[in-house]
């Protein structure tokens, strides 16, 4: 089967974030996502192919709730949400003639919408995360190695901890002690802080840590922006913004808040096409 790299959030190569995609066989009696291939195989795929994620995309029959049935694994694990790999699925399947319009993924966070737009970006459906203002935790700080102005919550939607610094600067600049930051969040840490200069296309700015999951660093994270799109909203007062996320990588990934959701909305190239050569 194929295998490709694809970069998201991003209209050129090797910037964005970098997700495998991997289109799986499907047929009228795989009735859902219990279908794919056992767990150990695609842990192993996508421990190979060392990204913050992969993606396993298998078809579903018509005439139900989902078109496609969607997985993502990180080098280490199973994820509950990921944006930018389902970005990265519907770019496959949208330029590979798989689909066209509007695709419904069947996902362990619910079915999930991508649309193609007529500028070519795609836009995603996905649930707004929950905010709960927090006290932050014995030694956030020292770990991110800046003062930490507040922390929200995000509960069992993604699992993070929003941590908001006094300015792009440092987010920018942050440097952190990634083990330490591993036992303070079920699964990671969102940086962020306004947009020094609005002027420059974005209103507010991120970085994004799992080291827990085995990513140090996930350049642009699609479902961190269910979060911080509530977040910045409720401050600038606006219910369309656009971040900016990364450190060496970075990409822009716009967000317009409606209610219990959130529609993100980029563009994707693909950088590599091969094939998998072992399969289940």
């Amino acid at each position: 089967m194929r295998i490709r790299i694809v970069d998201a959030f991003t209209h050129r190569p090797f910037a964005g974030n970098p997700a495998g995609v991997v289109l799986l066989p499907g047929g009228p009696e795989d009735t859902s996502p219990a279908g794919f291939p056992e767990d150990h195989w695609l842990q192993r795929v996508a421990a190979e192919v060392n990204l913050s994620e992969t993606a396993f995309a298998r078809p579903l029959p018509p005439g139900g709730e989902a078109d496609w049935a969607l997985r993502w694994f990180t080098p280490v694990a199973e994820v509950d949400l990921c944006g930018h790999a389902t970005l990265a699925t519907a770019h496959v399947l949208h330029t590979s003639g798989r689909a066209t319009g509007t695709v419904r993924f069947a996902t362990r966070g619910g079915v999930l919408t991508a649309t193609a737009e007529a500028d070519g970006t795609l836009a995603m459906d996905f649930p707004t995360s929950s905010l709960t203002p927090v006290p932050a935790p014995g030694g956030l700080a020292e770990a991110l190695g800046a003062e930490v102005v507040s922390v929200q919550d995000t509960a069992a939607h993604i699992g993070d901890l929003l941590v908001e610094l006094a300015d792009e600067r440092t987010v920018r600049g942050l440097a952190p002690d990634h083990p330490r930051l591993a036992a303070l969040s079920d699964r990671g840490i969102i940086a962020t802080a306004a947009a020094e200069d609005p002027g420059r296309g974005y209103d507010f700015v991120s970085r994004c840590f799992f080291p827990a999951l085995g990513i140090d660093e996930d350049p642009v994270t699609g479902s961190a922006h269910t979060a911080l799109a509530p977040f910045w909203s409720a401050r600038l007062s606006r219910t369309e913004l656009t971040g900016f996320q990364g450190g060496t990588r970075t990409g822009l990934v716009r967000t317009l808040l409606r209610g219990e959701r959130t529609v993100l909305t980029g563009r994707a190239v693909t950088v590599i096409d091969g094939e998998l050569l072992t399969g289940p």
